[in-house]
């Protein structure tokens, strides 16, 4: 009882208590890709998404050691705990570089694991998924797994087969929310929704232009997506606060697209 007592206070600090949907702004690319721009300061990008309303940053140890913030807005902390380099060989392999016993230490709020299946290592990736979802029902922590069809398997990691089904994989492991690929239209991705009984946000993927980001956005929700995770979209931006904001508007009030843009002033061009 106590630790699913702690899970939902926890919950609670990342996704938003009236709409149930969740904002969140990936920053874990420093160990996957380098410093890539709008990661240069973390401090400084993390101000910039919490005064736009993200509801919680995701990263490794860096992220609260150097983006820490003692005032402005609060924001969840999310602690991604397997990593692996673009420099590697099995660059899809995920390997655990951290607990959650340290992530609670260092006050996260959620963990976050990342999980590659349809290639020759998701064995390995799907033992660290089941330890990891034990130890967090174990400290009362919530557990989001991204879930991605990816390896030699794998030809099409945005079909909805491939997508339902690693979505699937991390609900019946005790993952709380999953991270998956956007399968490109409402109808596709409410497939998704309805086989994983846990809530289903997407990510964001490639740099896409900001209309086809809010687009997107606003498509996920219809499909019943409990929100969006983007990272080089929102702190890549030109302006990554009026993006923020913009797509806090579209998931959070169910504003349409244009009444967002023309709310918070965002160029789309």
């Amino acid at each position: 009882m106590s630790g699913w007592i702690g899970k939902k206070i926890r919950l609670e600090r990342i996704m938003d208590r009236k709409t149930k949907r969740t904002l969140i702004v990936p920053m874990d690319h420093g160990i996957t890709v380098g410093p890539v721009k709008g990661l240069e300061d973390l401090g400084h990008t993390v101000d910039m998404v919490a005064e736009g309303g993200a509801n919680a940053v995701l990263g490794h140890v860096g992220l609260p050691i150097y983006g820490h913030r003692g005032y402005g807005k609060d924001i969840g902390l999310i602690i991604h705990i397997n990593a692996s380099n673009i420099l590697s060989t099995e660059k899809n392999n995920k390997v655990l570089v951290n607990t959650v016993e340290e992530a609670m230490k260092i006050g996260a709020d959620a963990v976050s694991i990342h999980i590659n299946i349809g290639g020759k290592d998701d064995s390995k990736m799907l033992e660290i998924l089941g330890l990891v979802s034990r130890k967090c029902r174990e400290w009362g922590m919530p557990l989001l797994a991204m879930m991605y069809p990816r390896g030699e398997n794998i030809t099409d990691d945005t079909d909805v087969n491939n997508v339902k089904m690693v979505a699937r994989v991390g609900a019946e492991l005790g993952v709380d929310l999953i991270k998956t690929n956007w399968t490109g239209d409402i109808d596709s991705f409410k497939e998704v929704v309805k086989g994983c009984p846990a809530p289903v946000i997407i990510a964001g993927g490639s740099e896409k232009s900001v209309l086809d980001v809010l687009t997107m956005t606003k498509e996920a929700i219809a499909a019943g997506a409990a929100g969006v995770a983007y990272g080089r979209n929102i702190f890549g931006a030109k302006d990554p606060i009026k993006m923020t904001r913009t797509i806090s508007l579209i998931l959070h009030q169910n504003f349409e697209v244009k009444e967002a843009i023309k709310t918070t002033g965002l160029e789309i061009k």
